[in-house]
C-alpha cells in the first residue's frame, strides 16, 4: 500500500525528474497501476467527442401546389369582397333568331344578373420558444428564426386544405338510413344482427378523422391569449340505424345515398346502441367479412352537424359542389352512369367519365378545365383505364435495332388529358397529383376564361383576394418565452363557378 508519505516522495520525485512521466507517477500514488487504466478506457467509456449535425432536418412535406398556384391579389377591404355579374344576355323575340323586318326596329334584350359576396376568414398558427431553448439552441440552430419558418409552413399548409375544401356555407345534413344485406360464404364475421350507423366527411373531415383517433367532431381551441373558441372537424350529423342479421359465414356489407360535397364515409358497426367506428371509406360502400375490431368510437360520439365553419370561406370543391353553382358535378355510383363506382374505359385512350366532364362545360358554358387535380389512386385508376381499356388501340412502340438487346422502362403515367372540344382545336390539360385529395376525386378548373368571353373582365376565374397577406407578429414579452404568430387575412374568390369540373365517389379499379 502507498502511504501518504510515500506519495509525497513520488511525487516531489516526478516533479525534480522530468523525464519521469508524471501521470504514471500520479496514477501509481493514488493507488492505481498505469497500465489498468490505459486498458479499461474505450468508446463506451463516454470520453468521445460529438458530432451533432446542425441545424435540425426537418423530415416533415410542405407541398401546396394549389396555393402555389392559385393567383393572389391585394388590395381587400372591409368585411368581404364583393362583385356583380351578368350571367347572360337574352336576346328580344326568339333568342337564337335575329331576324327583323324591312325598316323596323328589333326589341330590346334582357340581362340576367347577380350580386355575389365572399367574406374574409383569417388563417393562423402560433408557437413559442423558452429563453432556455433559445439560449440552448446558440451554435446549433437560431431558434427563434427556425420557429417562424415551420410557423409559415405550417400555416401554408392548412391554407392549401382551406383552398381545396374549406366550407362555411355548404352543410353535409344528415345522411340516409344505409342499406344493408348479408350474403356469401367463407367470411369469418360472428352471428350477429348488426347495426350500421353512417357519418359523411367533407375534405376537412376525412383529413381530420382517422380509425384511431374518431371522426373530427367539434374540439375546443384555448388560444395562446387564453381565449377559448370551437371549431369543427368536418363531419355530418349521423345516419339512422340499420340493422342485419348475419349469419356466420356471410359478408355484411351497406351503402347510402352518396352527398354531394362529402368525400368519405364513416362506418359505425355493432350491436344496436353500442355501434363503434369501424370503416371510413371514400365511396359510398362499405363490407365486412371478418370479426369486428370493438375499439373505436361509439356512435353516440356525433351528435350534430360539424361539416361548417362559419369564420371559414368555401374552397374550390365546395364551391363547385354548391347546389346552383353551375359547376360540373358527377357521383358515381348512382343512376347508370358509373354503376359501381368505379371509372370507365373508353376504348379509345380515355376515360369515359372524363370526356362527360370535357363535353359537358363545352355544351354548358363552352369552357374547359385548364388543370385537373388528383390523388395517387385516381392517377392510377385513369392510367389503368386508358392502357388497358378493352379494345384500345395499342397506345405503346418498342424500337429495337437488331445488333441490339431490347430495353424497356416499366411503368409511366398520364402526365397530360386530351380535350378536343374547344374552338380552335383540343387542349392538352396536365393532369397534376396532390397530396391532399381523396382517392375517391377528380377536380379540376379553367384558370381564365377563353377567347370567346369577350370583354368579361375576369382576370382569374378564382383568385385569393387578401385583405392582408402573410404578416408575423412578435407578442410583447409577459413571460420567459418569445411568442410569435403567422396570420394571413384572405378569402377564395370564385368568379365563374361554371368553370370548375368535379368527379366524386370514385372507386379503386
Amino acid at each position: 500500500m502507498t502511504t501518504a508519505s510515500n506519495a509525497d516522495d513520488l511525487m516531489r520525485s516526478a516533479i525534480s525528474n522530468p523525464s519521469e512521466d508524471i501521470a504514471r507517477s500520479i496514477l501509481t500514488a493514488a493507488g492505481t497501476h498505469p497500465d489498468d487504466i490505459q486498458r479499461s478506457i474505450t468508446t463506451g467509456t463516454g470520453l468521445v467527442a460529438y458530432d451533432l449535425q446542425a441545424p435540425a432536418k426537418n423530415l416533415y412535406p410542405v407541398a401546396t401546389p394549389i396555393r402555389n398556384r392559385l393567383p393572389r391579389v391585394p388590395g381587400g377591404t372591409g368585411l368581404a369582397t364583393n362583385w356583380r355579374s351578368v350571367n347572360a344576355i337574352t336576346g328580344s323575340g326568339f333568342n337564337a333568331s335575329g331576324w327583323v323586318p324591312e325598316g323596323q326596329r328589333a326589341g330590346q334584350m334582357a340581362y340576367s344578373t347577380s350580386n355575389n359576396a365572399a367574406s374574409y376568414a383569417t388563417i393562423g398558427e402560433e408557437d413559442a420558444a423558452t429563453f432556455e431553448a433559445i439560449n440552448a439552441g446558440q451554435g446549433f440552430e437560431d431558434v427563434q428564426a427556425r420557429m417562424k419558418m415551420r410557423l409559415l409552413q405550417k400555416m401554408m399548409l392548412k391554407e392549401e386544405m382551406a383552398l381545396i375544401g374549406g366550407n362555411t356555407s355548404a352543410p353535409l345534413g344528415t345522411p340516409a338510413t344505409p342499406s344493408t344485406a348479408a350474403a356469401g360464404s367463407g367470411a369469418t364475421l360472428p352471428t350477429l344482427t348488426y347495426s350500421l350507423i353512417v357519418v359523411a366527411l367533407t375534405i376537412e373531415g376525412y383529413a381530420n378523422s382517422s380509425l384511431a383517433n374518431g371522426v373530427a367532431t367539434v374540439k375546443t381551441v384555448t388560444g395562446a391569449d387564453g381565449k377559448t373558441f370551437t371549431i369543427n372537424g368536418g363531419a355530418s350529423n349521423k345516419s339512422a340505424a340499420a340493422s342485419q342479421a348475419v349469419t356466420l359465414g356471410q359478408t355484411l356489407s351497406a351503402t347510402v345515398t352518396p352527398i354531394v360535397g362529402a368525400v368519405a364515409y364513416a362506418w359505425f358497426c355493432g350491436a344496436s346502441g353500442s355501434e363503434k367506428l369501424e370503416a371510413i371509406t371514400t365511396i359510398n360502400s362499405v363490407t365486412f367479412s371478418a370479426p369486428l375490431a370493438g375499439t373505436g368510437q361509439l356512435a353516440s360520439a356525433v351528435t350534430a352537424d360539424y361539416s361548417t365553419n362559419s369564420n371559414a370561406f368555401n374552397g374550390l370543391f365546395t364551391t363547385a359542389a354548391k347546389s346552383g353553382s353551375g359547376a360540373y358535378y358527377k357521383t358515381l355510383g348512382t343512376g347508370t352512369a358509373g354503376v359501381g363506382s368505379t371509372l370507365t374505359a373508353s376504348g379509345r385512350g380515355s376515360v369515359v367519365e372524363i370526356d362527360d366532364m370535357f363535353q359537358s362545360m363545352w355544351d354548358q358554358y363552352q369552357v374547359s378545365p385548364s388543370v385537373l387535380y388528383m390523388g395517387s389512386q385516381s392517377i392510377r385508376n385513369v392510367t389503368d383505364k386508358v392502357l388497358a381499356g378493352t379494345g384500345s388501340a395499342p397506345l405503346l412502340q418498342v424500337y429495337k435495332s437488331p445488333e441490339d438487346a431490347y430495353q424497356l422502362t416499366a411503368s409511366g403515367t398520364i402526365s397530360a388529358y386530351y380535350n378536343p372540344f374547344q374552338l380552335d382545336g383540343g387542349q392538352r390539360i396536365p393532369v397534376k397529383i396532390h397530396p391532399n385529395l381523396p382517392p375517391g376525386m377528380i377536380l379540376g378548373w379553367a384558370e381564365n376564361l377563353p377567347a370567346q368571353y369577350l370583354s368579361n373582365e375576369v382576370p382569374n376565374v378564382a383568385e385569393v383576394k387578401t385583405r392582408q397577406d402573410y404578416y408575423a407578429i412578435d407578442w410583447p414579452l409577459t413571460t420567459r418565452q418569445r411568442q410569435s404568430g403567422v396570420y394571413a387575412e384572405e378569402v377564395l374568390a370564385v368568379y365563374a363557378p361554371f368553370a370548375m369540373g368535379v368527379i366524386a365517389n370514385i372507386a379503386k379499379g
